[in-house]
């Protein structure tokens, strides 16, 4: 358990993610902005499937997360 104020360890899988390695501005666009380039990288990564993973199980509401965007993870939950 964290002490409060502590932050919260990093994923393990994350360290691997070809998203650590890029930047997140590709993966937290503008509204309206694309997320192909994002999607595409994410399409590479062997992670990728741990990363929605954790996006679901923590409702991660903003930007792509395992090479689905907000919407596609919201349709995604909703079945």
């Amino acid at each position: 358990m964290n002490p409060e104020g502590a932050a919260a360890a990093v994923p393990s899988w994350q360290d691997e993610a070809l998203c650590a390695q890029t930047g997140a501005d590709f993966f937290f666009p503008e509204p309206g902005s694309s997320v192909r380039e994002a999607k595409s990288i994410c399409g590479r990564c062997e992670m990728r499937s741990a990363c929605l993973e954790y996006a679901l199980a923590n409702d991660e509401r903003f930007g792509v997360w395992g090479g689905l965007s907000e919407k596609e993870r919201h349709q995604l939950r909703r079945g």
